[in-house]
């Protein structure tokens, strides 16, 4: 007897084929005992009992294999390895070799079946983070909006807390220029003031410590007080006094700096108070720029401040006092920068609004921190 395997792609099926040499039909009893062997996985692989037929000396047995199975079966490879003719006894290596074959073809779809189930994950996490993407594209545009209508808002409170006009007394150009940070929506608490008094024209530039809503008002404070004592024709170093106590006393743990510059009325000396500010830069027409360095202790610390001390001044000398957001980053020498400041402001016009002009273009793009620049030219009394 010989075993003939054979693979029908449509519809899908494992054909075998046992032979006799002579033309003897099989009894019904050799027919049972060839089911008998017949591998019970294949029956319940095809979800049914195998065709088993009978026609003159040979036995032809159908499995049909599922339609899931069927799909990724590769028939020229399974014809490879089961066509073959063999004897009778190969019936227990036909055992063998179905098995192996059902269990290849079940690898197969278990495989699919993990492929389909990972699509289906990957699928639904694309679609997850999709979302997730449009809700946060969404809250984004929500918080770049409120930003900006905060930002106005603040910088519209800021200014009001900021003088309208500048005096101009005769022979003295004063220019100013004012330049929140670019990044905070938070106010500062820097500011400036120009007061005319009987002992001649008040310069001040400051800067409370911190950005926020209280920063403001600790300043609008300060400027306020400023004004009220300068009408008391107080001396610089008096003013700073005046407001150190009223720091430590209605805004207790408030710090601030302040620089304020008596110019006298006939523009030929000014007098220089600082309470831990910059130094003010004094750019005489025919000798080096220099800072005043002349300093006492930041307010807010209740300490003495020492008396304001004189300058001389030239005709034609200019004066420019900037809060710490012009030069300071944090990635440089404050030293260095000031040096740098030094070389532009010598440099530069002389027009005072031309230079605070000059002065922004080179240090004030995109500001960490809130700049001003206070520029005034002082020549003498009823020349321009």
């Amino acid at each position: 007897m010989t075993v003939v395997f054979t693979v029908r792609p449509e519809p899908a099926a494992l054909q075998i084929l046992l032979r006799w040499n002579d033309d003897r039909v099989p009894s019904r009893e050799s027919l049972t005992a060839v089911t008998r062997l017949l591998p019970q996985t294949c029956y319940e692989q095809a979800q049914g009992t195998a065709a088993l037929t009978a026609a003159g000396g040979r036995i032809g047995i159908d499995f049909p294999i599922p339609e899931t199975a069927a799909r990724n079966l590769k028939v020229h490879q399974v014809r490879a390895v089961l066509e073959f003719g063999g004897p009778a006894s190969a019936i227990d290596d036909l055992q063998a070799q179905t098995r192996d074959l059902i269990a290849a073809l079940q690898e197969a779809h278990a495989q699919r079946d993990e492929l389909e189930r990972l699509n289906e994950e990957l699928t639904e996490t694309n679609a997850g983070v999709m979302a997730l993407y449009a809700e946060l594209t969404v809250e984004h545009k929500d918080v770049v909006e409120r930003f900006g209508q905060e930002h106005e808002l603040a910088l519209t409170l800021q200014r009001t807390f900021l003088p309208a006009t500048l005096p101009q007394p005769p022979g003295t150009e004063i220019a100013v220029r004012y330049l929140p940070a670019a990044s905070t929506t938070e106010i500062g608490g820097d500011f400036y003031e120009a007061i005319e008094t009987k002992q001649g024209l008040l310069l001040a530039v400051g800067d409370v410590v911190g950005h926020s809503l209280q920063a403001a008002v600790v300043m609008g404070e300060l400027r306020h007080a400023l004004r009220a004592y300068a009408a008391q024709d107080h001396p610089p170093h008096v003013l700073l006094e005046h407001l150190d106590h009223l720091l430590g006393l209605h805004q207790p743990g408030w710090t601030a700096t302040v620089c304020i510059v008596l110019i006298e009325p006939d523009n030929t000396r000014l007098h220089v108070a600082n309470a831990g500010h910059l130094p003010p830069l004094l750019l005489p027409p025919d000798a080096p720029a220099r800072y005043m360095r002349d300093h006492g202790p930041l307010l807010g610390l209740r300490l003495p401040q020492p008396p304001a001390v004189s300058h001389p001044i030239a005709p034609g000398s200019q004066l420019l006092m900037v809060t710490d957001g012009l030069i300071e980053t944090r990635d440089s020498n404050l030293f260095d920068r000031m040096e740098l400041l030094i070389g532009v402001a010598e440099t530069g016009p002389k027009e005072p609004d031309a230079l605070c002009t000059k002065l922004l273009d080179t240090f004030g793009t995109e500001p960490e921190d809130d700049i001003i620049v206070f520029a005034a030219r002082l020549n003498s009394p009823g020349t321009s």
